[in-house]
């Protein structure tokens, strides 16, 4: 009741951003009623990504949400900083649920289940309807995006200790000890807790982890295609989506690592590009660009990875299937698949934008009440986003263009 309530209450910006996640959903359940259909697991396991994106979309909603943090007013009612991930999650279970049954009576209607109403089905070959629709499987599968996206909310939002909690408390603690040597008489030692290595942004450890999974990715791909080219013996093929030929289990894996490898090492690529822009001496604009990119090294980093993932994954696909008498039609599955993947991947980063730029508020009014101006705001955002662009780009073209090797 009280998630009705607060989103009763929304402004429309967040209410527009809990509709494209229900759209999200509607898109995912349709593609999964879809496989069901048709009785395809292949067709189930390509539903992967594009949940997996709606998933990660709803997370970005979610923590964006102006009621995911504490505030008075929700405190005073009684709900403190653990009744935050309910309420995200109960929000976007909402939401996802919504999209859910959009996506039912879309499937049903073109499939021509239901009757009256214009479009009476129009996809019904597309959508298996010679063939029986499980309505324990169907119900299952719809319930999948609502019950993955509520739990990933909460797991988001849930209270941790921060750093500026912890630097709170370690300044508790060397008060306390300063108080007591002073009581004592005694002339104690003690670090200063704002030093200069306190002062430095933390840095991701995932980097050499996520490294590792692309060139274990690259590698597996590699020899796949070496042994698939020997001919030795048939080997099991997987279709790939659209009908566009078939790829090896061990090549779709490598895939899949080197996905996995761009959203773990992200939060490092960033916060190396931070540092490289602080390196040499830099001037205010380089140092601020810097520094910003180093402090939201984690927020933004896999976000950015799973960008990257995208973008490396569409290299991947205009080499595999490229233009020409030879290029078969993906399917209008295929299509809305591809367009939720590239959707859902560029509203997130769009959302983690939006979080940073939240977070800093109090940092960019103190800059700008110490006399930077707004000019210098505005050309270190797009120097950071110069940055990250030519940092990412060649890094999709050039995994993208090693991808594809073994179905060449």
């Amino acid at each position: 009741m009280l998630s009705l309530r607060l989103a009763r209450g929304s402004h429309p910006l967040v209410l527009l951003r809990r509709l494209l996640v229900a759209c999200a959903s509607a898109g995912v359940g349709f593609l999964l009623l879809s496989a069901l259909g048709h009785a395809s697991p292949e067709q189930l396991l390509w539903c992967a990504a594009p949940l997996a994106a709606t998933v990660q979309f709803a997370v970005a909603v979610a923590r964006t949400d102006p009621h995911a943090k504490p505030s008075p007013g929700l405190s005073s009612a009684g709900f403190g900083p653990a009744a935050a991930p309910a309420v995200a999650a109960v929000t976007t279970a909402v939401s996802c649920l919504l999209g859910s049954a959009l996506a039912l009576l879309f499937f049903l209607h073109l499939r021509g289940d239901l009757s009256g109403l214009p479009f009476d089905g129009a996809a019904a070959a597309l959508l298996g309807a010679g063939g029986p629709l499980p309505v324990v499987g169907a119900l299952t599968l719809l319930a999948c995006v609502p019950a993955l996206a509520a739990a990933a909310s909460a797991a988001s939002l849930r209270p941790r200790r921060t750093a500026a909690q912890g630097s709170a408390a370690a300044a508790a603690r060397l008060r306390a000890r300063r108080e007591a040597a002073d009581a004592a008489g005694t002339a104690v030692d003690v670090p200063h807790p704002g030093g200069a290595a306190g002062d430095d942004p933390p840095v991701p450890a995932d980097l050499p982890w996520g490294t590792a999974l692309a060139t274990t990715g690259l590698a597996l791909g590699a020899y796949a295609g070496s042994f698939a080219g020997a001919g030795d013996r048939a080997a099991l093929k997987l279709p790939l989506p659209g009908g566009s030929g078939d790829a090896a289990p061990a090549v779709v894996a490598s895939w899949a690592l080197i996905a996995a490898g761009l959203i773990l090492a992200g939060p490092g690529i960033v916060h190396l590009c931070g540092r490289l822009l602080c390196a040499l001496r830099p001037g205010a604009l380089r140092l601020l660009a810097g520094r910003v990119l180093q402090q939201e090294a984690r927020r933004v980093g896999r976000p950015l990875g799973a960008l990257c993932a995208v973008a490396t994954g569409g290299v991947l696909c205009t080499l595999v299937w490229p233009d020409g008498d030879g290029a078969r039609s993906l399917g209008p599955l295929t299509l809305l698949g591809a367009a939720l993947v590239v959707f859902c991947a560029l509203a997130t980063v769009g959302m983690a934008a939006l979080e940073a730029k939240r977070a800093r508020t109090r940092t960019t009014t103190a800059l700008l009440r110490l006399g930077a101006s707004p000019r210098l705001l505005r050309r270190a955002a797009l120097l950071r986003t110069a940055v990250l662009l030519a940092v990412f780009t060649p890094l999709a073209a050039a995994l993208g263009e090693l991808a594809a090797l073994p179905l060449r």
